[in-house]
C-alpha cells in the first residue's frame, strides 16, 4: 500500500531535522572547545603569533596527529584561522584571533564564554538518574552533576560579578544601599548561596569597609571560595561557611543579604526567605537576583526562555526535587512567583529594581 506524504508535514520534518542537526553540531563543538581549554591549546595559540601542528604539539605537550586534527576542526568551524589552507597539512600555520582569545580565555571579560562546554558536561553523567526521576517524581542529587556544574556556573558568573555587581547593579539600581556599604560603621553582608565566592569577593573589593559572610551548603564550593578570597587578597574581610542561614544565631546581624541565582534552586524557598528576613538588622534589606524569565508563559519562546526551560528540565528542577517536600519551582521563576514567595515569608514589600540585564532580574525585599 502506498501512502501519499503530506507536503506540509514533510516540510516541518525537514525543518526540525535541520534544527536538531545544528543543535548536535553546536554541542559537539562545545566539547571540542572544552578539550582545547583543558589541554591549554588555546593558551598556546594565544601566546604564539602562529603555530603549526608540530608547534602546537610541542607548546601544549600533546601528540602531533591529534594537534593537526584539532586545528583543522577548529579552523573549519571558524574558531581559529589558518593562513594557507592549500599548504601541506603539517606545514599549515594557525592563529587565534584576539577577539576569540577574549571570549575563550579572558576569565574577567563580559564576553567570556569558554565555560559553556564545561557547563554542558554536567548533564550526561546524570541522564540515567534524570530518567528515573521523571518516572518516580524523585530528584537528582547535585553530586551527579558536579564538578562540572559547580565549576562551569562559577566561571560563567564571575565576569558579571567582577565588572557589574558594584559599579552598575548596586550603584545605579539601589543607590541608598550602595551608599550604606561605603559608609561607617562598616556594614555586614550575608551572601547566601555564595557558590565559588565570586560575588562575595566582588563586594569586598568594591566596598573596602564591609565584612562579607558567604554561606553555602556545598562544602567543596566553600573550600574553593576560601582559596579564591585568599588569592584575591580579601580573605581578611570575607569568610565562608557551610551553614544553613535559618539558624537563629545569625538573626539581626546583617545590613544587607543577597541571593544571586539561588532562590529558584531551593526546595523550600519560603523557609529560606524567612531565614533571610531574620538575618537583617533594623533598616536592612535583601536583594534577590534570579532569572529574567518572561512575565508569562508563551510558546514558542525566545532564546533566553528556551535556555531557562532546558536548564530547568535537565538540572534545576530535578536537583530541587531531591529534598521533599519541595516547592518544585524550577528555573523559570516569574516575577509573580517571587512576590508570592517573599510575601509568604513575611516581607512587607517586593520591588523589581531598575537594573537591565539579558539574563537576570533583581528584586529588593523589605521586611
Amino acid at each position: 500500500m502506498t501512502t501519499v506524504s503530506d507536503p506540509v508535514s514533510t516540510e516541518q520534518a525537514g525543518v526540525l531535522a535541520g534544527r536538531l542537526f545544528e543543535a548536535a553540531l553546536g554541542s559537539l563543538e562545545l566539547f571540542s572547545i572544552h578539550l582545547g581549554l583543558e589541554l591549554g591549546l588555546y593558551s598556546a595559540l594565544r601566546d604564539a603569533d602562529r603555530l603549526s601542528p608540530q608547534g602546537l604539539a610541542i607548546a601544549a605537550g600533546i601528540d602531533v596527529r591529534y594537534a593537526q586534527e584539532w586545528l583543522e576542526q577548529q579552523a573549519v568551524s571558524g574558531y581559529v584561522e589558518v593562513e594557507d589552507p592549500d599548504a601541506p597539512p603539517g606545514e599549515r600555520q594557525y592563529r587565534l584571533p584576539a577577539g576569540h582569545s577574549e571570549a575563550l580565555l579572558d576569565t574577567e571579560s563580559l564576553n567570556y564564554a569558554g565555560p559553556f562546554g564545561l557547563f554542558l558536561m554536567c548533564v550526561p553523567p546524570a541522564m540515567p538518574a534524570l530518567a528515573e526521576a521523571f518516572r518516580t517524581g524523585g530528584g537528582v542529587h547535585y553530586s551527579l552533576y558536579d564538578p562540572y556544574h559547580r565549576e562551569g556556573q562559577g566561571a560563567l558568573n564571575r565576569p558579571a560579578f567582577g565588572k557589574l555587581l558594584v559599579s552598575e547593579w548596586l550603584a545605579n539600581g539601589v543607590p541608598d544601599v550602595h551608599a550604606r556599604l561605603l559608609a561607617d560603621p562598616p556594614a555586614r553582608v550575608a551572601d547566601i548561596g555564595c557558590g565559588l565566592g565570586w560575588s562575595s569577593i566582588a563586594l569586598a573589593r568594591g566596598y573596602p569597609r564591609v565584612r562579607v559572610d558567604g554561606f553555602d551548603i556545598d562544602a567543596p564550593s566553600v573550600a574553593i571560595a576560601r582559596e579564591h578570597a585568599t588569592d584575591a587578597g580579601v580573605g581578611d574581610r570575607v569568610g565562608f561557611e557551610v551553614r544553613d542561614v535559618t539558624h537563629p544565631s545569625l538573626a539581626g546581624r546583617y545590613d544587607l543579604a543577597v541571593m544571586f541565582e539561588v532562590l529558584h534552586d531551593l526546595s523550600r524557598p519560603v523557609e529560606a526567605l524567612q531565614g533571610v528576613r531574620q538575618l537583617l538588622t533594623a533598616g536592612g534589606a535583601a536583594i534577590v537576583m534570579d532569572e529574567r524569565a518572561a512575565e508569562r508563559f508563551t510558546a514558542p519562546g525566545d532564546e533566553v526562555e528556551r535556555f531557562l526551560y532546558v536548564a530547568s528540565v535537565l538540572h534545576c528542577l530535578p536537583a530541587a526535587m531531591v529534598e521533599q517536600p519541595s516547592a518544585a519551582t524550577g528555573t523559570v521563576m516569574r516575577p509573580d512567583t517571587v512576590r508570592r514567595l517573599a510575601t509568604e515569608a513575611g516581607f512587607r514589600t517586593v520591588d523589581v529594581l531598575p537594573i537591565e540585564h539579558d539574563f537576570f532580574r533583581f528584586y529588593r525585599l523589605e521586611p
